[in-house]
């Protein structure tokens, strides 16, 4: 144990004096990881900015189901107790007819004839339910359960609306947002460990003497591999504290230029509130990317 110890010791401190010694070819790897990491974290940030937006606007969205004049108040109950326990449903509101012609007279306040006409002609309106779904892709089938549930000798529903353009448009927007993210991160971690595989490579063939040395007086592939893998490691951690440094200035400037955004989040707050999170999630990725770079690498180079 002693001995692993020692020669894992050496290992590390190897790695290091190679990392800071092939300072051009070090520089290459984290800035490569560090332009991939901060994509990574930038999207991050963008993907929580988009679901305050999206979760903004959906709570602005519902079903809206009126009922004829006559329909029993115990029948609309009824229905709302039905709805409630739909696991799709997070909320349903009862709107009685008077509360309906109250709502109605406030907003046309400033309208008098319209007023004076209601007066006359008595309460047009009949009860209405609100419902809020937990998720956009559930309005659909609530209509259809409402519909459903209408198919009765005496149907008491009058109307059923939503805005099923704008909950369309919300789930093409969050699916697209997350298929553009995932594909470009794919493609930066591809080019990020390419590039890095390449430099590591370099530095393997820089220190070709120094590595025909080692293995003539005996050292093994694990003390010779050892160090280029600690290289691609460090360079990933770096490249991640960069990252998330670089992030907040880049946070700062994005949160001024959407202010006014509708529903969107404050940035900066996040980024204090999530620090640990994007810290642990940059280094992990990283320490990954590096650590399969310089294994990549070292494969290529098999006789090393």
């Amino acid at each position: 144990m002693t001995m692993l110890k020692l020669t894992l010791k050496r290992i590390i401190r190897l790695g290091f004096v190679s990392f800071w010694r092939n300072s051009v070819v070090t520089l290459a790897s984290v800035l490569t990881l560090l332009v991939t990491l901060f994509a990574i974290g930038g999207m991050i940030l963008g993907a929580a900015f988009m679901g305050g937006v999206l979760a903004n606007i959906q709570e602005k969205v519902d079903i809206s189901v009126s009922f004829k004049l006559d329909a029993a108040d115990n029948d609309i109950a009824a229905m709302k107790n039905a709805l409630a326990l739909l696991p799709e449903v997070k909320s349903v509101e009862y709107l009685s007819r008077e509360q309906e012609l109250a709502d109605f007279k406030t907003k046309h306040q400033d309208n008098a004839l319209l007023i004076q006409s209601l007066d006359e002609v008595g309460n047009p309106f009949g009860a209405r339910l609100n419902i809020r779904a937990q998720d956009p892709t559930h309005y659909e089938a609530i209509a259809n359960f409402l519909q459903s549930k209408d198919q009765t000798a005496a149907p008491i529903i009058d109307q059923i609306s939503f805005k099923k353009d704008i909950v369309d448009k919300l789930i093409a927007i969050s699916r697209a947002a997350r298929s553009v993210g995932v594909a470009v991160s794919i493609v930066l971690i591809f080019i990020s460990i390419l590039v890095t595989v390449n430099t590591i490579s370099l530095a393997i063939y820089i220190s070709r003497d120094e590595i025909s040395v080692m293995q003539l007086v005996g050292a093994g592939d694990s003390y010779v591999r050892g160090p280029f893998l600690v290289e691609g490691i460090l360079a990933g951690l770096i490249a991640a504290v960069l990252a998330l440094v670089l992030l907040y200035p880049s946070v700062l400037w994005v949160r001024n230029i959407t202010a006014g955004v509708y529903g969107g989040i404050d940035l900066a707050t996040y980024y204090f509130t999530n620090f640990f999170q994007l810290l642990f999630v940059l280094v992990l990725s990283g320490v990954v990317l590096g650590g399969v770079a310089s294994f990549l690498a070292i494969r290529k180079y098999g006789a090393v």
